[in-house]
């Protein structure tokens, strides 16, 4: 396996994990070798999008509370 397909694996890996403290997230290699490089770019990519989506939906949540918060309404 190259490089770069390794490196991309390995970083598929680190987008799985729930936050910094979850042990290392096995995938199988065999699953992975089926893969090319822009298909392995591609799941970065949208592993990293849903991260995104993910943090934007947390902060919209929280402006909501802290809005409420200021009003007084909870």
């Amino acid at each position: 396996m190259s490089d770069i397909k390794e490196d991309l694996i390995n970083e598929i890996k680190e987008l799985l994990k729930i936050d910094d403290n979850d042990k290392v997230i096995d995938i199988n290699p065999n699953y992975l070798k089926y893969f090319d490089e822009d298909e392995l770019k591609d799941i970065v990519f949208r592993l990293i999008d849903k991260r995104v989506e993910h943090i934007k939906g947390n902060s919209t949540y929280l402006d909501e509370i802290y809005l409420k918060t200021k009003k007084d309404d909870i």
